[in-house]
């Protein structure tokens, strides 16, 4: 007579271990397990690759640093007792797998390779790993649980479909899946719809926290097999997060609903199982966990680049940050965010005026440093360009003044922070938007010179958002409306708008988010109703700005196609998306 399973206490170890620093991320991956098992939890799973962090690039081309992982790996596994914890490493054999090991009982009891490479947008697995061939089962306190690595569950089909007609109840899943705006729900609709097909109760554990342009953002879930969520970790924390199951219940559900009967037949013998494991843990009375609410757009978004920033700053080992607080909007979202990432005692605001700076944006921008209780300095630079001017005098003698003497302004800025970086090891972090970065509507050696763009991928309507969202959230105007209400000006001349050169901001991120972040061409933004002669214009400006973001400091990915990690385009490059010669606006009028 068959005996109905269980319930089976698992626990999300959600993660942020730190790129390269093997010996410290073993460290906590055993208090993360000891925790799961003072709460008596039968199974903890950790994400891709925790042992190492993700992606460790061409860390996992020397030798040496698998072979560190592995000799770490064995020696965490060495005090694994009366609990099974499932850790990412990268396994060196015949090649190099991006695997799960299973440990248990104080040693290694098994390893299940990862069968889909990612190979598009921040992934390149096909460069470093060789795909497992075959999906895997272990059995945990009578329970049959399928084994995944990421990619493996977002495509429909097998191994995660084969585990569960081999008679998986609980699948398993080890997860890094970088963040971009929206994709926490996204990522959790896929999931329920796989926990649905195979009826079986989805096991997700994501890893958190920033590594270079990518930020995790954990949303860490168990789903059961009707697609409901039981338990959700937080979004952008590190947590431990256990639930309960009942595989009962999915087995209930497979009597009920026979659709799979005949594949399950076919599949019950050709999955592996790789252990077999008993461990003395005792399930909660009840199913589920807890269940972490979602954030809203703009806090997520938010939240995300103080995140990316906090763990790039610390994990490099920088004590400050330094930002030329300009009095505008841009600077102001900097300023804000790493007041929120590091704290106020770590951020140091210069403003460095020139005969062109405005007596608002001057007043705006100690006005934000004195609401924030950020350090200011205030530099004139004015002396600076004279200097300038007599330097070249002779050279351009005759010529007008242009945008050379304009961006020497911003040179001379740039060139401030960046001694201010090398006196006291601050990292100057840049203050760009993706609009302006977009067109090139910046300044080589100037306002891009730095070492890392918080808002690289932030278009400028978000900058707004992300501002007008963080007053609203302190209730008060940590950057004055005055920032918020002023028409954008780089004010490298007199009276000069942002809007004499480049469309307005709303057309302007119309015309990049089709162009740049879905591949559109002329014709097909056109016909989205974009102005023609807009287009045109906008067209050639990212077109010929590529040399320009090849020189950019990294920044925060929150888009599907960033600059850098997704878009990858060639600086020499003759293909010009053009109208054709009807689609374009008449000359006359």
């Amino acid at each position: 007579m068959a005996v109905r399973p269980q319930p089976l206490k698992v626990a999300l170890a959600q993660i942020n271990p730190t790129v390269g620093a093997i010996e410290g991320n073993a460290a906590k991956i055993a208090g993360y397990i000891a925790r799961a098992r003072d709460a008596g939890v039968a199974v903890v799973v950790f994400p891709e690759l925790s042992l190492t962090g993700y992606p460790p690039e061409d860390l996992l081309l020397k030798t040496h640093f698998l072979d560190a992982a592995e000799a770490a790996l064995d020696e965490l596994a060495r005090d694994v007792h009366g609990i099974v914890a499932l850790v990412g490493f990268p396994e060196r054999a015949d090649d190099v797998y991006n695997a799960a090991a299973v440990l248990a009982d104080g040693r290694v009891a098994a390893v299940y390779r990862k069968c889909h490479l990612p190979n598009y947008g921040p992934f390149d697995e096909q460069r470093y790993f060789q795909a497992g061939t075959e999906a895997a089962l272990i059995e945990l306190n009578g329970v049959t649980v399928g084994l995944t690595v990421c990619e493996d569950i977002w495509e429909p089909g097998p191994p995660a479909s084969a585990e569960a007609l081999a008679g998986a109840q609980v699948i398993l899943n080890l997860c890094a899946s970088p963040y971009h705006a929206g994709k926490g729900p996204e990522r959790e609709r896929m999931l329920v719809q796989r926990a649905k097909d195979n009826l079986a109760c989805v096991v997700f554990c994501n890893t958190v926290g920033g590594q270079d342009e990518l930020v995790f953002d954990g949303h860490s879930v168990v789903i059961d097999q009707e697609g409901e969520v039981l338990a959700r970790a937080p979004q952008f924390k590190e947590a431990l997060v256990t639930c309960t199951l009942d595989p009962g219940a999915v087995a209930a559900s497979r009597l009920r609903d026979t659709r799979h009967r005949a594949a399950a037949r076919r599949e019950r013998k050709a999955v592996p199982v790789l252990a077999s494991l008993a461990v003395d843990a005792t399930a909660d009375e009840g199913v589920g966990g807890p269940v972490a609410d979602l954030l809203g757009p703009e806090e997520e978004v938010y939240v995300a680049l103080r995140t990316g920033l906090a763990d790039y700053v610390n994990k490099n080992g920088f004590d400050r940050v330094v930002i030329a607080l300009s009095g505008g909007i841009d600077s102001a979202l900097v300023a804000l965010l790493a007041a929120d990432a590091l704290g106020n005692e770590r951020v140091v605001c210069v403003s460095m005026p020139s005969p062109y700076s405005s007596e608002g944006t001057r007043e705006d921008a100690r006005a934000i440093a004195a609401n924030l209780g950020l350090e200011f300095l205030e530099l004139d630079i004015e002396d600076a360009m004279r200097g300038y001017a007599r330097l070249l005098s002779e050279p351009f003698q005759g010529t007008e003044d242009g945008i050379a003497e304009e961006n020497l302004q911003a040179r001379i800025r740039g060139n401030a922070v960046m001694a201010l970086s090398n006196k006291f090891g601050w990292i100057v972090l840049t203050t760009g938007n993706k609009s302006e970065l977009s067109v090139g509507y910046a300044t080589l050696y100037g306002d891009m010179a730095g070492g890392f763009a918080v808002l690289k991928d932030v278009f400028k309507g978000w900058v707004y958002r992300l501002v007008r969202w963080r007053n609203l959230t302190a209730g008060s105007e940590l950057v004055p409306g005055s920032v918020i209400e002023r028409p954008p000006s780089a004010e490298l001349r007199h009276e000069q708008l942002d809007e004499e050169s480049l469309p307005p901001y709303d057309v302007l991120d119309a015309i990049l988010a089709a162009y740049v972040e879905q591949d559109l061409d002329a014709a097909e933004l056109v016909s989205q109703g974009l102005p023609a002669d807009e287009v045109e214009r906008v067209i050639g400006l990212v077109d010929r700005a590529e040399y320009k973001r090849r020189q950019a400091p990294p920044g925060i990915r929150i888009s599907t196609k960033a600059f850098g990690r997704d878009r990858r385009l060639p600086i020499t490059n003759r293909y010009v998306s053009r109208l054709a010669p009807d689609a374009r606006p008449s000359s006359r009028g």
